[in-house]
């Protein structure tokens, strides 16, 4: 399953974050520093944690300025929401239940105490003894008249209905039909199941129906307790959980084995370590201590030596292993001498990680940089993790890559974008090398503007606080730096909507083999139509090629129609949508182009239909249809839709209109560029 929605509440700085939406693969939580971005992620943590995390705590983690309402039992843990969240289902969960219930989503939450609470959305309506009792009466109106007459003169037999007046006497009317109360209900119709007239079909059905009701409790408690025990684990990663360079052996079996931990956050990855190894602490030890073997007893010695080989092979295995992970990302260069190859090594009682140079020179871990440590010991923790027990596991990296490089950061962003393909993985960050410039329908913004509010998380990318865009500021202006000047082909369009709109087309189309926009375009969005002209004149400025894509709206005819981009560009390198328009709408759009496809991404995203609408006001732009039709409609939730349609759908799943509107303008645009 796959978290979707989240929701924090009554925790450390958040009053309510408010319901956000979490990405299939990769969701980004960004802001600036004291916004409660850790808070939001401990918690959400606390959804389904690894067994040795502690749990919620009304005096640490209850909102302080509201705590005197704890003290005073005013409000009782038990009754205080603090995470909930909702998952989608996917084939092997849905396998596993009735198929009444196929569609439904899994809920869940956890309260301050700590209890664990859970939930169907969609599916049957949970029904309560209220909703079969009218029912019931009647099936034993027509048992009592089907009754025989007493075996003998003086006997009574009891009835039906007088059986099932006792039985509503011992229930609530409000009790839902589940474990005991479905199982009571159920006996009762079962035991007279055999009386029921099979001549009177309107009694059969009846029957049915009643029998349908009653096990829907009890198949939805097992449906729960089967998708429970699906949930996902939820591992908490932040840049102080470190591995040490040397590890004493005994030393650390003696703490374990104490349960007192010494420097917990270290000892956590020192034990990790030991996982990723295939030993726990106490049987390396028991290997770094010669001294207790017998060198008389061949025996021993032979099994001996062979636990020391295994211990060699994993040692390689793991230096093997991390280091790839590291190379990867660290991508050192040989010129300079950086070195990325780790050494395990176990000497007597101490196991040592140390990093090889060039020159076959190997300095321990603490002696490289911090970037590089924690680079290190990232992989350590999530290979031991992600292996072990928790290998269908959530992640939470709070603040991911802090000391690596900015360029690092960005290699590393990649290398959490292939992590989340098999583990779904959820980051905080402040950094903007950690943001993607085609990843912000994967942003979530945190700002805490208010304490008496509390922290909130946005969906879209608004923000009242202006340190909370500063990321993705950062971000865009670097890409845009990058794009402006180091592209020999630009293209140039009016806003960031449309940039996401063609680099979706383009990535349809050349999965399919339809049309493949060439790579060496880089697309630019000026921001609105009338900075189009700026962008194309200073780019034109230094010797490069530029086409413009401009709507066939007012604005665009206006910009298309100056002189100083005409006389820059030539007619042929403007292009404009309703050159690639079949449908002959007025004002054609971007949008337009895919109206079908984004009438299905508006009812994903909105739940609103359009399809009567658009196919009645078929030369109209569909963003001015949806904007009179869709309460709180947004050009920019619209176009992140359609990205993360892009994800899940191919070309095949567009109509042959819109893939030939998207090959018509991927080719002019290759024209153009040419």
């Amino acid at each position: 399953m796959r978290l979707s929605k989240v929701r924090v509440q009554n925790y450390r700085s958040v009053i309510d974050t408010g319901e956000f939406e979490a990405d299939f693969t990769k969701t980004i939580l960004v802001g600036p520093n004291e916004a409660g971005k850790t808070a939001v992620m401990k918690a959400i943590q606390q959804i389904n944690p690894p067994d040795e995390t502690d749990g919620f705590d009304a005096q640490r983690d209850y909102p302080r300025r509201l705590y005197n309402d704890i003290q005073t039992k005013k409000v009782l843990p038990k009754d205080v929401t603090v995470v909930t969240a909702e998952f989608s289902l996917d084939e092997e969960d849905i396998r596993e239940l009735p198929t009444r219930w196929e569609g439904v989503r899994y809920k869940c939450w956890r309260n301050m105490d700590n209890s664990f609470h859970a939930d169907l959305v969609g599916g049957p309506e949970r029904p309560s003894i209220q909703n079969i009792a009218d029912d019931m009466r009647r099936l034993a109106k027509h048992l009592d008249s089907q009754a025989a007459p007493a075996a003998a003169e003086g006997e009574t037999k009891a009835l039906p209905s007088g059986e099932l007046t006792e039985l509503f006497g011992r229930y609530d009317s409000n009790f839902y039909l589940e474990s005991v109360v479905a199982e009571a209900f159920g006996d009762w119709v079962e035991k007279h199941a055999i009386d029921v007239d099979e001549n009177n079909e309107g009694e059969m059905k009846r029957l049915e129906m009643l029998r349908q009701q009653i096990s829907i409790g009890p198949e939805r408690m097992e449906a729960l307790e089967k998708l429970k025990s699906r949930l996902p684990i939820f591992i908490y990663y932040n840049n102080y959980l470190r591995a040490r360079p040397i590890i004493h052996l005994a030393n650390l079996a003696r703490r374990q084995a104490s349960g007192a931990l010494d420097d917990e956050q270290y000892d956590y990855g020192n034990l990790c370590l030991l996982r990723l190894l295939g030993f726990n602490v106490e049987e390396l030890s028991k290997l770094g201590d010669v001294a207790n073997q017998d060198p008389n007893n061949a025996e021993k010695l032979d099994v001996f030596r062979q636990k020391l080989d295994e211990r060699r092979y994993a040692l390689n295995a793991a230096e093997v292993r991390l280091s790839e992970g590291i190379r990867e990302v660290w991508q050192p260069d040989a010129a300079k001498g950086e070195a990325a190859q780790l050494r395990i090594e176990a000497d007597g009682q101490y196991l040592v990680v140390s990093v090889l140079d060039d020159v076959g020179v190997a300095v321990e871990l603490d002696q490289r940089s911090e970037g590089f440590q924690w680079l290190t010991s990232f992989f350590i923790v999530f290979f031991a993790e992600v292996t072990d027990k928790h290998k269908n596991a959530i992640l939470l990296l709070d603040e991911p890559g802090v000391s690596l490089h900015a360029l690092k950061q960005r290699d590393f962003r990649n290398t959490i974008s292939k992590l989340s393909e098999t583990n779904q993985t959820l980051y905080t960050t402040r950094s903007p090398f950690m943001v993607g410039p085609d990843e912000l329908d994967r942003v979530r913004v945190v700002e805490l503007n208010d304490r008496r509010v509390g922290t909130k998380v946005h969906t879209t990318i608004a923000a009242d606080d202006p340190a909370a865009l500063l990321p993705l500021q950062e971000a865009l202006g670097y890409d845009l730096a990058q794009s402006l000047f180091t592209q020999k082909k630009n293209l140039v369009v009016e806003g960031i909507t449309d940039h996401w709109y063609v680099e979706g087309m383009a990535n349809l189309m050349r999965e399919a083999a339809i049309a493949d926009l060439d790579d060496k375009i880089s697309i630019i969005p000026a921001g609105d139509a009338g900075k189009v002209v700026y962008y194309a004149t200073i780019l034109h400025a230094q010797n490069l090629k530029v086409a413009t894509l401009l709507d066939s709206d007012t604005a665009g005819d206006t910009v298309a129609k100056q002189e100083t981009l005409v006389h820059t560009l030539k007619s042929k390198a403007i292009l404009r949508a309703a050159d690639f328009d079949s449908a002959g709408v007025k004002n054609c759009e971007t949008e337009d182009l895919i109206r079908s496809t984004l009438v299905a991404v508006a009812k994903d995203v909105y739940g609103v239909d359009v399809t009567a609408v658009a196919a009645k006001q078929s030369q109209r732009p569909i963003v001015d249809i949806m904007s009179d039709e869709i309460k709180d409609f947004s050009k920019y939730k619209l176009a992140k839709g359609f990205l993360r349609w892009c994800r899940d759908h191919s070309a095949s799943d567009m109509t042959e209109d819109e893939r030939q509107a998207c090959k018509k303008l991927i080719e002019a645009a290759n024209k153009a560029l040419k």
